[in-house]
């Protein structure tokens, strides 16, 4: 039995479970194919639902190979677009953001109990489009020479996952409302630098990324939105008081308006992004 066959016996056949088995993998390529092949189980309904179980990871979180070195932000080098270096180290950057948000996904899906069936089947399909983000960006950065931990990274994604480890309505807030919406805002930019650079490839897949992250922001704010009705909260003073409380990265523009417009982001919630928070 090779080591994949093992690992997917290995497999809970609870969703959740199984989530948080695929969160605790430290192979990148690994857990990007076991995330594919859960997303596959559910649908063709090998996957049970416990949706109420409080579950308690056995070894730590979130599983990730020994490199990339994780560094401060500003510590991570740029480097000339005009090289192969300096592409490979921006496409780097991007596959460990998918890499990340793998994870993410990931830890939406298992640790938050009591949620409706649909809330977990969408987090589900946004890990299985992250895994295909990542496979996509790693097998790009290997026709240049290099692989994923070639670079170094920064790990300021998951320590807001940590952060709000303890409200669901804090995770929608200021994962995929905030961290994954700025991507919006900087993927035309980032698509723009690598065609000019001329790596066409690249730009492509960067183009399934943007139509994809559309609607993972589209998905949190799906469910940030009843749960803010749930609570009978108002979303925009509720944005504001969450973003002090667990100090999110200030908003700054340019803003993709258009993409927001298409994840869901109300001309209200769009206007809001020009104030400053209260302090």
């Amino acid at each position: 039995m090779n080591p994949s066959s093992a690992q997917n016996l290995a497999v809970p056949k609870d969703l959740r479970r199984a989530a948080l088995h695929w969160l605790q993998e430290t192979d990148a390529h690994v857990k990007a194919q076991g995330v594919r092949s859960l997303a596959l189980a559910w649908t063709e309904g090998g996957m049970a639902l416990d949706a109420d179980n409080h579950l308690d990871p056995e070894g730590g979180i979130p599983g990730r190979p020994s490199k990339p070195e994780l560094v401060a932000p500003l510590a991570v080098k740029h480097r000339s677009m005009r090289t192969v270096e300096g592409r490979s180290a921006l496409i780097h950057a991007l596959a460990h953001i998918e890499f990340n948000a793998i994870n993410l996904a990931l830890d939406a899906l298992w640790r938050f109990p009591g949620m409706p069936a649909d809330y977990y089947a969408d987090w589900l399909q946004v890990a299985s489009e992250e895994a295909l983000h990542y496979s996509l960006l790693a097998a790009h950065l290997a026709t240049l020479g290099y692989a994923y931990g070639d670079f170094s990274a920064h790990n300021s994604l998951w320590d807001m996952a940590e952060k709000t480890s303890g409200d669901v309505l804090a995770r929608m807030a200021l994962v995929p409302r905030t961290l994954e919406a700025r991507g919006l805002d900087a993927s035309p930019a980032v698509r723009a630098k690598l065609a000019q650079a001329g790596d066409d490839a690249a730009a492509a897949i960067l183009d399934i990324i943007l139509r994809d992250e559309i609607g993972h922001v589209a998905i949190g704010n799906k469910w940030y939105a009843w749960l803010c009705c749930g609570r009978g909260l108002d979303p925009i003073a509720a944005y504001a008081d969450l973003a002090l409380q667990y100090k999110a990265p200030p908003l700054r523009g340019p803003f993709n308006l258009e993409a927001r417009r298409a994840a869901g982001f109300t001309d209200a919630e769009l206007a809001a992004l020009k104030l400053p928070l209260a302090t």
